[in-house]
């Protein structure tokens, strides 16, 4: 997204320390066009203003932005702005916005699905990916995309249904997630020697993939540690978006569970992006920068998302109220 140099350097004046902070690239209320690009054309096309960005920012490297106590150092560089972060920004007063925009904003404008009220997280990817609002035959193209890449390679099938069934379900999903990099096109191509402009390319694909898988990884864990295993209750419909064939394959499909549905569209959607600075998303970017495939990079992310400070939480906060 192309932002001039004075933009820029007001950006990073104005970044306020909350934990590690991030710096936030302003977003312009940009749609996709009326010729319907798919997700990997219209990210394709912004890649040029975003390298030339990247440039004029380079140009203000001497700038400094910040001092380095203490504190920040034994405190794991919080309070720090030290992370480049263009999706979301959020903020203890404001909250959180993603390209600029408010929940509320992202609720009314974001395209819904074929059944609900919810907007669905695959818009929300492409809000985060491009900074545009997809048309809503944009998202259904990419809900089918994303159907058409979820079956699971048969060794993972197999591993999954030969863990332990009390194996914590995060372990599995790593571990799972982690042998999926046995299929990267990133690092295939990096052993072939691809061009360093063209990684883009290959990490998408792996992307795109890991995405359409998650939800059938959930699914079978869930199956195999609380419902006794076998079959999921249902098969990836590629007329449905991403997460009513989650709720689907957890048993949760049909109109009568409209409202559960509802609530994965808003939580994941919501849970697309909460800045760079956390243990999970800052970890999954660590491993990336090592060129480590996408499957790889999340599946690190995912060990931290397991510890007790950090998504485990969630968890011990649900065992508190019950």
């Amino acid at each position: 997204m192309a932002m001039n140099t004075r933009t820029a350097s007001k950006a990073f004046r104005s970044l306020r320390p909350i934990g590690v902070r991030t710096l936030a690239v302003p977003a312009h209320r940009n749609y996709a066009t009326s010729s319907e690009p798919d997700l990997k054309t219209t990210f394709k096309e912004s890649i040029p203003a975003k390298r030339e960005l990247l440039k004029k920012v380079k140009a203000k490297g001497d700038k400094v932005i910040g001092e380095v106590k203490i504190e920040n150092t034994i405190g794991g560089m919080r309070g720090l702005k030290a992370m480049v972060w263009e999706g979301s920004v959020l903020d203890a007063n404001e909250g959180i916005r993603f390209h600029g925009r408010t929940i509320k904003d992202c609720q009314k404008e974001l395209p819904k699905g074929t059944s609900g009220t919810e907007m669905l997280p695959e818009a929300m990817f492409w809000l985060l990916l491009t900074g545009q609002v997809p048309s809503t035959s944009q998202v259904r193209q990419f809900s089918k995309e994303l159907a058409e890449q979820s079956a699971l390679p048969d060794f993972v099938n197999k591993m999954l249904d030969n863990f332990p069934k009390d194996l914590h379900p995060m372990t599995q999903f790593s571990i799972a997630v982690s042998a999926l990099s046995h299929t990267s096109k990133f690092a295939k191509a990096y052993e072939k020697g691809i061009n360093k402009v063209d990684y883009w390319e290959p990490t998408f694909d792996d992307s795109i993939s890991l995405l359409a898988k998650l939800p059938v990884i959930a699914a079978k864990i869930y199956q195999n540690s609380y419902r006794g295993g076998g079959a999921l209750p249902a098969e990836v419909d590629l007329e449905q978006d991403w997460s009513y064939n989650f709720a689907a394959m957890l048993g949760k499909g049909g109109k009568e569970n409209e409202n559960f549905q509802d609530l994965l569209r808003l939580y994941l959607a919501l849970h697309g992006d909460h800045e760079g600075g956390n243990v999970s998303a800052h970890t999954t970017h660590l491993v990336g920068s090592a060129l480590s495939d996408p499957f790889l990079s999340y599946s690190a992310g995912l060990q931290g998302l397991a510890g007790p400070l950090h998504g485990y939480v969630a968890r011990s906060r649900r065992d508190f109220t019950h």
